[in-house]
């Protein structure tokens, strides 16, 4: 055991030790610990929108069921002054809560342009062939059976992909299958929302205000400015976020789009610096230690060595990575649920569905579960016979399968993309019940496609 030379005191740890601590601060600390590492858990997300779901499906099957819809059409005002702004509690979730899930899908695709799955081309073609095949066929199957004007309008319904859903029953199969192959169910799931958000802003948008596009584009103009001279604090883009979300609203855009506009224009790369953040942070460090400053606790001496630290300690990673990070436990644990709580509560006691409404949930829940596995999976297998590309190493065909049904699980977009094409209440219902017995039955397919082939296959992991 090497230790100090013999006749030489022993180093003074000035560092107390855990166990020194108050047990009350050790036990926080602990808790602490474990709730970062549970709130990064995909499987654990999933479950928790599983929840917010059932628990919508019983309050609104309940004897307080007329309590659900009365909660959510609450009305909540803001104003100041003459200004107000009332809607309902249904509004500022549907509209201003998700506007921060499109924020981090917006990040989410432009971090993979700029250095994931979607970086190359030959990396991207794969994905993005299956993906065009995981929507055109569900559309033509849900097409097929709601031929009608009225009904036809939800035939993108189920054409998206739950990232949290699939990527979380995808964890719940363990390691056993190859990392590639939860590179190309994100991949194919990223392409899937990018469809989604172009479908919602070419075929469910009314008519157009010129003055929304001039009040965007002064909050888009705002954003680069900011861009442009530096700026990193993510606090200074609210107001012209805000800015941009009310122009897309007043121009008859969903308002959401904008929140994938501010994440494409999230700068993949960190402002830079006078010097490298870690030279920055070991400058301050220097000295704070050679002046007597935070023995004294002098405000004015120790502000410029910590502010540097703080901007050095932001810049460590380009916004794109930094805001999504802080923003995904929000939109995991607390956005998506409440958004599934708020429209997963479909009476199935007292339904009465109108004169086509069965056929509306017939062919959504089977564009999920025939539609999408069968779209993926032969898109991919016509892309490599083609010869335009070809399975990533470890990916076999019972990959590319487990794949195709997971994409099946179309629950948030799916649902959210319901509400807009649906105006009818009999129609719209018809659609949630189809997205949650589609999304239910494809991921039990799922499930036990996954476990029976792990079950059967005694070859080495990365031959699944």
């Amino acid at each position: 055991m090497v230790g100090p030379p013999r006749g030489d005191p022993a180093p003074v740890n000035h560092r107390p030790l855990f166990d020194d601590l108050p047990k009350a601060q050790r036990l926080a600390e602990q808790a602490l610990n474990t709730l970062q590492r549970f709130l990064h858990v995909e499987a654990i997300s999933g479950a928790v929108l599983l929840v917010a779901a059932a628990a919508a499906l019983i309050w609104a099957n309940s004897p307080v069921a007329h309590s659900y819809h009365d909660f959510w059409h609450l009305p909540v005002t803001i104003g100041l002054g003459e200004l107000v702004f009332s809607r309902s509690l249904h509004f500022w979730v549907n509209d201003v809560l998700m506007t921060v899930f499109f924020l981090v899908v917006g990040m989410e695709i432009r971090r993979e342009i700029h250095e994931g799955a979607l970086s190359r081309l030959d990396q991207a073609m794969l994905p993005l062939i299956a993906a065009v095949g995981g929507v055109v066929l569900p559309a033509l199957i849900y097409l097929s059976l709601n031929a009608g004007p009225d009904r036809g309008q939800g035939w993108a319904v189920p054409t998206a992909t739950d990232i949290a859903f699939a990527v979380g029953v995808l964890a719940l199969l363990g390691r056993r299958f190859p990392v590639n192959l939860r590179v190309f169910l994100l991949a194919l799931a990223i392409i899937d929302d990018i469809i989604a958000v172009l479908i919602i802003a070419l075929f469910y948008t009314a008519g157009l205000q010129p003055g929304g596009f001039v009040m965007a584009t002064i909050g888009i103009l705002a954003v680069l400015g900011f861009q442009r001279i530096g700026v990193g604090s993510a606090l200074f883009y609210v107001l012209p976020g805000s800015l941009v979300w009310m122009g897309v609203m007043t121009a008859g855009i969903h308002p959401t789009v904008a929140g994938v506009l501010l994440g494409l224009m999230t700068p993949a790369r960190a402002i830079p610096l006078r010097e490298p953040p870690l030279e920055m942070v070991s400058r301050a460090l220097k000295q704070l230690r050679s002046s007597d400053a935070v023995k004294a606790k002098d405000p004015h001496r120790l502000a410029q060595p910590l502010r540097d630290i703080r901007v050095a300690h932001r810049e460590i990673l380009p916004p794109v990575s930094r805001v999504q990070t802080a923003l995904h436990p929000w939109v995991a644990y607390v956005i998506m649920p409440i958004f599934a709580l708020a429209n997963a509560g479909v009476s199935l006691t007292n339904t009465n569905l109108p004169a086509g409404g069965q056929w509306v949930m017939l062919g959504t829940a089977l564009a999920l579960v025939a539609g999408k596995p069968l779209g993926v999976v032969g898109a991919t297998w016509a892309a490599g016979s083609l010869g335009w590309c070809r399975l990533a190493p470890g990916v076999s065909w019972t990959g590319v399968w487990l794949v195709g049904l997971l994409a099946g699980i179309g629950f948030t977009m799916s649902i959210f993309i319901s509400m807009l094409a649906f105006a009818d209440e009999g129609l719209l219902t018809a659609a949630k019940l189809g997205v949650l017995l589609g999304s239910l039955v494809a991921a039990m397919l799922g499930l036990a496609w996954g476990f029976s082939q792990i079950r059967a296959c005694e070859c080495p992991t990365d031959a699944l």
